[in-house]
């Protein structure tokens, strides 16, 4: 029976192909939304009639159809041909001829748009209720908030009704309402998915975002929906890549103790160590961070330029009827009246350098984990005080969007007092399979419930074996960040790795020759061997060749052994080259070394 299925793309294809039609999936999608009585998820909820018309309409069951019969629903700052786009102020309001580019896609591609949903004024909020409507009920518990700025997005997939939605987020808002309804949220990279007939808040870093009860589910419509579009000038013809399971030992970065902030919940903070734990267990190496740099960078969203995008939207609106957006958010965006174009200017001046700064700490990491959000806070606390709940909400995501990071925030086990937990999974730009992948685990090991349903989350297929297209490469000399001969790995594509030691059973040498001077590296059992300082870098194997022709002799490219248990390539010298070298590896480090010399390296 419909009522008892699950809305997962799996077990709807099941019922598909199994003889459900589906205009039966609308008419238990209306049954559903009578059962929640919640007028506040949708602004526009689209006829009965006219959806079962459209589902009729698909035809025989397709499979080959990507989204075939699949129902979904989209934040009202997304066009929908025909349908009103309000932004939650009937004063913006204005009806599209045409869908926005990733509409048009998903239609295609089969899906249904059952309405539009719910927000946070011209997408302005991390709570949800902020809005002329109505604020959606969290759908997990009532008393909560649903979380914003997509509100309705997050609920009405915590509800089981839809199987997947749209949302946007530029400060966390595709990511707190999957925290706060127990549900998955992506943030592509930007640019991933199209911008064209979406009103921005943030143009610049802001992405349309995808919530739905599964990881794979989340990531399978983020495919569909995705796509180069050239009249967006943000668009990128970004590769689409398959899930598979990482090929090495990840480093994640989360929040030291000095630096992690719970806001007095010991529940959550609880929570969160216990998911930490988790990645541990699976072979991750965690590394505690000093997240002030983060948080510096997130407190310029709202303190710096990126307010006047905002005030951008909507500022025709403030001097003909300023009334008629939300006190809150009017309050908020008019900030930007007292900001000049200078203050622009400055405003990125400082992020560059902000982001300077936080580049040692991010990198050789492979991700972020982080909590999605600090602790839970009510309609109550937000009818008490409208704005540091929500400021306070967006402790672990207001700096990402900033940074160009893609992330998914992930359901994991229920919190002690039974209220959903959820971590957020960041990485750099492009490494969106990256983190669904590693967000999968949780799934495999978190015993949970989707959403406010009743069903469990189902365990995920392993993922195949990514194979690497590229090669990790240890360096001790020249070759090192910041020395003469560094661009040679930059130029093709090269990237940090980490920092690391060989085992203790190597000679070190400063050659003969030069400039630029030059090491030695030779693996030796002499009583004096030592372990020396390298750095990791992993180059594209398109690209070995070429670096590998730039090697003079005595040097070459052997198997160098590492004090981590790992293997990689790196430098090796012929023994006949050390003949008037220095023995250096008492120093152990080529930094060191060059340190004591007198002329320049």
């Amino acid at each position: 029976m419909l009522s008892n299925l699950p809305f997962t793309l799996d077990a709807l294809r099941a019922a598909y192909a199994a003889g459900t039609r589906p205009a039966e999936v609308i008419d238990e999608i209306f049954k559903r939304l009578d059962a929640v009585n919640d007028p506040g998820i949708f602004i526009h909820l689209c006829d009965r009639d006219s959806l079962r018309a459209q589902a009729e309409a698909l035809g025989k069951y397709d499979p080959d159809v990507p989204l075939w019969g699949i129902p979904y629903a989209a934040k009202d700052n997304i066009d929908v041909a025909g349908i009103e786009t309000t932004v939650a102020c009937p004063a913006f309001a204005y009806t599209p001829k045409e869908d926005a580019f990733l509409i048009a896609n998903l239609r295609a591609a089969g899906a249904l748009m059952i309405g539009k949903t719910n927000l946070d004024q011209f997408a302005t909020g991390l709570v949800g209720v902020r809005t002329p409507y109505g604020a959606p009920l969290n759908a997990v518990d009532p008393e909560i908030v649903p979380g914003g700025s997509s509100g309705g997005s997050g609920v009405i997939v915590g509800h089981g009704i839809v199987t997947f939605s749209l949302g946007t987020d530029t400060a966390g808002s595709g990511r707190v309402p999957a925290a706060l309804n127990n549900i998955v949220g992506l943030k592509p990279t930007l640019g991933a998915l199209s911008a064209s007939g979406v009103v921005p808040a943030c143009r610049s870093i802001e992405t349309v975002s995808i919530f739905a009860l599964t990881v794979d589910d989340a990531y399978e419509a983020f495919a569909v929906a995705r796509g180069f579009d050239p009249a967006d000038a943000y668009s990128k013809p970004l590769a689409h890549e398959a899930l598979t399971a990482p090929s090495k030992t990840l480093r994640v970065g989360v929040p030291d103790a000095a630096t992690i902030e719970f806001f007095g919940d010991t529940v959550q903070q609880a929570a969160f160590d216990r998911d930490v734990a988790l990645l541990k267990a699976a072979g991750t190496e965690i590394e505690y961070l000093d997240f002030e740099p983060l948080y510096a960078i997130a407190r310029m969203l709202y303190e710096g330029a990126w307010v006047a995008e905002r005030y951008t939207v909507i500022d025709d609106l403030l001097k003909t009827n300023p009334d008629a957006i939300h006190p809150v958010t009017r309050k908020i965006i008019t900030h930007a009246e007292t900001m000049s174009a200078a203050d622009a200017f400055r405003g990125m001046y400082r992020l560059a350098d902000l982001k300077r700064a936080a580049e040692p700490m991010l990198a050789g990491l492979d991700l972020l984990c982080v909590p999605t959000i600090p602790t839970f806070y009510s309609v109550k606390d937000l009818e008490a005080d409208p704005v540091t709940p929500n400021s306070n909400n967006g402790t672990y995501t207001n700096f990402v969007n900033l940074l160009d990071m893609c992330g998914i925030a992930v359901p994991t086990a229920p919190r002690s007092d039974g209220r959903p937990g959820s971590v957020t999974l960041l990485a750099g730009a492009g490494q969106d399979a990256l983190v669904a992948a590693v967000a999968r685990g949780f799934e495999v090991d978190c015993a949970r419930n989707m959403g406010a349903t009743v069903h469990p989350v189902p365990t995920p297929a392993a993922l195949p074996k990514a194979v690497s297209d590229r090669i990790d490469l240890a360096v001790c000399g020249a070759h090192m960040t910041g020395l003469p001969l560094n661009w040679q790995l930059t130029d093709l594509g090269a990237t940090f790795v980490r920092k690391a030691q060989t085992t203790a059973e190597y000679k070190f040498y400063a050659l003969a020759g030069g400039p630029p001077a030059r090491p030695g590296l030779i693996r030796s059992d002499a009583p004096d061997a030592g372990a020396v300082a390298v750095e990791v870098w992993s180059l594209p194997k398109t690209a070995f060749g070429t670096f590998m022709a730039g090697i003079p002799a005595p040097l070459g490219i052997g198997t160098v052994a590492l004090s981590d248990g790992a293997s990689v390539k790196g430098f090796i010298c012929e023994a006949s080259g050390i003949k008037g070298a220095t023995d250096i590896t008492a120093l152990g480090d080529w930094r060191a070394y060059l340190a004591e010399q007198v002329l320049p390296a």
